[in-house]
Parts: structure tokens; C-alpha cells; sequence
């Protein structure tokens, strides 16, 4: 009888380690894919502004405007992720 407890304390010891290696993945993966949303969002919004700027065909000399527009356009995608992440978190609060 003792013995088999220990078998079943055992089994559920790894299955507990099994779970947290597989929390610490899905950890390391979502952080990946909050880094490649970022990259993401930076890239549509460079390429955002360059089109409209393109559409417009400012001078050479209005180059500081297009920069100037680009950090910009990338703050306000900055807000609205840290907007996201703020939700998400609020979200997963009220769900515990």
C-alpha cells in the first residue's frame, strides 16, 4: 500500500515537472511572438508613412517631416501595444 503511494506520488511529481517545462516553453514562446508583433507593427508603420509620403512626393528637403512622421506613427503603435498588454493583463486578473 505504501509503495503504491509513493509510485503515485512519484507520477504526479513528474507530471508536475513536465507541466512546468512545458509553461516555461509557452513562456519563451509568447515572449517570441510579442517581439515579432513589435518588429511587425514597426515595419507597417515605416512603411505606412513612406507610402504616404510617396503618394505625396515631398521634396528631398521635407526628409525630417517623413522621419519625424515615422517616430511618430511607431509612439503611437508603442501606446497602443502597452494599451493591449494593459488589457490583457486586466483580463487575465479578473479571470483568476
Amino acid at each position: 500500500n505504501e509503495k503504491e503511494l509513493q509510485d503515485v506520488v512519484k507520477r504526479q511529481e513528474e507530471k508536475m515537472l513536465q507541466l512546468i517545462d512545458k509553461s516555461g516553453e509557452v513562456t519563451v514562446l509568447k515572449e517570441e511572438v510579442f517581439q515579432l508583433k513589435r518588429s511587425l507593427q514597426r515595419a507597417e508603420t515605416e512603411a505606412k508613412v513612406l507610402w504616404e509620403e510617396m503618394r505625396e512626393q515631398r521634396p528631398k528637403e521635407d526628409a525630417v517631416y517623413v522621419q519625424e512622421r515615422v517616430l511618430q506613427q511607431q509612439e503611437m503603435g508603442k501606446l497602443r501595444l502597452l494599451l493591449l498588454e494593459k488589457v490583457d493583463e486586466n483580463q487575465r486578473l479578473s479571470d483568476k
